[in-house]
């Protein structure tokens, strides 16, 4: 890990899932649906949560053993996502710290958004629903852009609608695709260890500029 620094930029992005939110539940509750569906018990949210930033593909590799192409695997992505649709923000919440970091950049002036893979119908209802909606400098789905993360191109997308050049701009996130994105479009990247992290790589191994413990941290590369 390298020693922190301070960052000269503007404005920070943030991954949503695992990063700004806890979102496990209720995608974990999504593929217990789907389970039940086919007259399987339903796993634990703590088994399913290092699989929640991959969405429906991670989930449905988890819980139900499909991975796209195999047969059963798009019945089952649309029973996911209509099970998620239904049930967007039972226990979804903001991760500990997050709105006193939130706060903070408020207060000190950055521009802060929301870069997430998510798809727009479900982005929206869920930062609605988070209290961000009318907060965050830009929102960045998954569909905004012809290419999701990994591809730089939905951060370049936040940078151009912040009118602000990549370099002036931080992402944190917390999966070694965000990491990815960030590197290729040029903004320093910071992972948010509080989050999902994956099943990859050793997230101390990813080609970060720094590691967060915890939100308030952010604030420390920023003085």
């Amino acid at each position: 890990m390298t020693t922190r620094e301070t960052l000269d930029v503007d404005a920070v992005l943030f991954d949503l899932d695992g990063t700004l939110a806890d979102t496990a539940g209720d995608l974990a509750g999504a593929l217990n649906r789907v389970r039940a569906d086919h007259g399987k018990t339903p796993l634990p949210v703590e088994t399913l949560r290092s699989h929640a930033s991959s969405g429906a593909r991670g989930l449905l590799g988890a819980g139900m053993d499909l991975e796209p192409g195999d047969a059963g695997y798009e019945a089952a992505r649309a029973a996911f996502l209509m099970h998620y649709a239904a049930r967007l923000a039972e226990t979804t919440r903001l991760f500990d710290g997050v709105a006193t970091m939130l706060a903070d950049l408020d207060a000190r002036g950055f521009a802060w958004g929301i870069v997430t893979n998510k798809a727009e119908r479900y982005t929206g209802p869920v930062v609605v629903a988070l209290g961000l909606a009318h907060r965050a400098g830009t929102i960045v789905s998954g569909d905004t852009t012809p290419h999701p993360k990994p591809h730089p191109a939905p951060l370049l997308h936040a940078a151009s609608a912040l009118r602000l050049p990549p370099s002036r701009c931080i992402y944190v996130g917390d999966d070694r695709r965000d990491i990815d994105a960030g590197n290729a479009a040029g903004m320093p990247t910071l992972v948010a260890s509080w989050g999902y992290l994956g099943n990859g790589d050793p997230p101390a191994e990813w080609p970060a500029r720094g590691w967060l413990a915890a939100p308030a941290d952010l604030l420390r590369w920023l003085d």
